[in-house]
């Protein structure tokens, strides 16, 4: 996580992100809960904008820009969930957006990028690499880059998941948040830390 990132960076995010992120529901299960011997909140991200966490990092990001920044557009490199988040964000802010996706990415995710407005560049995941394509693009193009989960602005957009989270369900012992990248728990990490220090949080992968 970027050192320089505190809890207010994530209740920025979400002043930001207001009126373009989903608030998403917590969903309850008595059933579940009986079955864990636990009271258990869910939040469905699932039902954000393009089906995933993903839209508030990529919103919030894309937002930080300068207008310079935001007349040239931006890169980014992800095979699905990311890749749709930074187009229909791109697109809402009025900016170019280039997308490095591989050639196996599914159908659907490929169709809803371009369908957002994204120009796609595909590549071969295993002979080439999407991080030099990306960083090449920029460069060449003059493109921001735009990384999936390692940059800060990122960071705190997805942390405002878990923000809304402890607000909807109020203080938890436990948080459990799914670990791929790392920025989701960067973030969620984050809005604890600020929100509700007692709560333990473990990463799921």
């Amino acid at each position: 996580m970027p050192s320089d990132l505190t809890p207010d960076h994530v209740e920025s995010a979400a002043r930001v992100l207001g009126g373009h992120a989903h608030r998403t529901p917590v969903l309850r299960s008595r059933r579940l809960d009986a079955m864990a011997g636990c009271e258990i909140h869910l939040k469905a991200e699932h039902l954000q904008r393009v089906g995933a966490f993903k839209f508030r990092g990529a919103f919030h990001a894309l937002s930080r820009l300068t207008p310079e920044q935001r007349r040239a557009g931006v890169v980014a490199y992800s095979s699905g969930n990311h890749a749709q988040a930074v187009a229909l964000a791109a697109r809402e802010l009025g900016m170019p957006a280039t997308i490095v996706m591989p050639h196996d990415a599914p159908a659907s995710k490929v169709a809803a990028t371009e369908g957002y407005g994204a120009r796609v560049v595909r590549y071969d995941r295993y002979t080439e690499s999407r991080e030099e394509i990306g960083a090449g693009l920029a460069e060449r193009e003059g493109l921001t880059l735009v990384p999936p989960f390692d940059h800060p602005d990122v960071i705190a957009g997805q942390g405002t998941a878990a923000l809304e989270l402890l607000e909807q369900a109020g203080p938890l012992d436990v948080l459990v948040t799914p670990l791929g990248g790392g920025g989701l728990l960067a973030g969620t990490l984050l809005a604890v830390q600020g929100r509700s220090p007692a709560t333990e949080v473990y990463a799921v992968e």
